[in-house]
């Protein structure tokens, strides 16, 4: 993979690119796979497996936590792993683990639960954007479970004093996140629990992908492509009039992002609840090369998420001359005429999906600078690896040699 600089131009594409390329494991089921191997009786192979930031710190806590993991390369994808996992019945070896899990929700969410079944001390700690992400939601219910937390302010870090779980029915929120739904189903079975989620029109998306993969699950797992990812390539044949083909794009999707092709071009009203997941960022890049505006609806967890990425689409897409609205729970994009459309530094705000969204841009407006590129490792390491393998010319503002 490339060494990234501090600040990266995009330069835009010389000709329209025809390619098929491969995109990383998704870390939704990669995430949830781990876990649900962990809980299992025996060796779990999981093929395809996401390996980057988000899924190394889950990896990472449940060898802490004294399960075996194997990690070994996967020839079809250099940021996929076949990783091994000796489950252990839903049993927890360690008694005692200190669990460092970045800012990856769904590790920081799942690994809290998952603890909860055990007996021992847990303590769970992320880095700074992470310990003010919404915890409240996942703790209540636990709570409510007889388990023993202490928390300051209901974010990470949570120390857990764990005596096992008793069951019963436990009413949870998914307003500000599903994934608070998702890390009790995990464990509902070993728990024995009897899941209600609070607000009944959450329920879609990552909430039926742990349903149906709780219900699916083998030894021997095999995990999608990330089409969360896989959008921007997508958003790459809207910007550029390009053919690139995403590889191993699967018929049955247990991702929401796997119904993007239907959005584009963009409807009126677009909804983050209902109709697409993190791939609406992708969709708001598209709808600039569009006449209808697009109006993001439903999306106020966007807001607590790497950042608070309504604000920041609002602001990165303003710099570059866009007219945007913002809304409280998400914004208006007004397409104009693209020859108004300027360079500018974007700022990620460590926010991997930023730094992609605004990259795909810059492969058809002159000027775009993303600054801390390598933010892109939460989920995509190789990102700008398939960038260039497109044709595209990525240089080192600093020095101004191409990478």
């Amino acid at each position: 993979m490339i060494t990234l600089p501090d600040i990266l131009e995009i330069k835009p594409l010389k000709q329209p690119p025809h390619a098929t390329i491969t995109v990383p494991g998704s870390k939704s089921i990669t995430n949830r796979a781990l876990i649900l191997a962990a809980l299992a009786d025996g060796k779990c192979t999981l093929r395809g497996a996401l390996w980057a930031d988000d899924t190394q710190v889950m990896v990472d806590s449940l060898q802490r936590l004294g399960f075996e993991v194997n990690v070994s390369p996967d020839p079809a994808e250099e940021c996929n792993r076949i990783i091994e996992v000796i489950g252990c019945g839903g049993k927890i070896p360690a008694k005692k683990a200190d669990l460092f899990v970045g800012n990856a929700g769904t590790a920081a969410r799942f690994i809290t639960a998952f603890v909860c079944l055990a007996h021992g001390e847990y303590k769970i700690s992320g880095d700074p954007r992470m310990h003010e992400r919404p915890m409240a939601d996942l703790f209540e219910p636990l709570k409510s479970l007889g388990v023993d937390l202490d928390e300051t302010g209901n974010h990470l870090p949570v120390t857990i004093h764990a005596n096992g779980m008793r069951g019963g029915t436990v009413s949870v929120s998914a307003r500000r996140s599903s994934q608070f739904a998702s890390a009790l189903m995990l464990i509902s079975r070993w728990a024995t629990l009897d899941i209600v989620v609070s607000e009944p029109d959450e329920q879609h998306g990552y909430i039926e992908m742990t349903r149906r993969m709780i219900e699916e699950f083998q030894p021997d797992y095999l995990i999608e492509p990330d089409l969360s990812s896989a959008s921007y390539f997508l958003a790459i044949n809207v910007v550029t009039g390009g053919q690139v083909v995403v590889a191993g794009w699967p018929r049955n999707s247990l991702q929401i992002d796997g119904r993007f092709p239907l959005y584009v071009p963009p409807p009126r009203i677009v909804s983050r609840l209902s109709d697409l997941g993190d791939s609406v960022m992708t969709l708001a890049i598209c709808a600039l090369f569009f006449k209808q505006p697009m109006q993001l609806t439903r999306a106020e967890r966007m807001r607590v998420q790497e950042c608070d990425r309504l604000h920041a689409m609002v602001n990165e897409l303003g710099k570059v001359g866009v007219c945007i609205k913002e809304h409280q729970d998400g914004f208006t994009v007004f397409p104009g005429y693209l020859g108004e459309l300027h360079g500018a530094d974007i700022e990620t705000y460590n926010d991997h999906r930023m730094a992609m969204c605004f990259s795909v841009l810059g492969l058809k407006i002159p000027g775009i600078r993303i600054k801390n590129p390598s933010c892109v490792s939460k989920t995509f390491p190789n990102f700008f690896d398939k960038l260039k393998q497109l044709g595209a010319e990525l240089v080192d503002v600093k020095t101004g040699r191409p990478i």
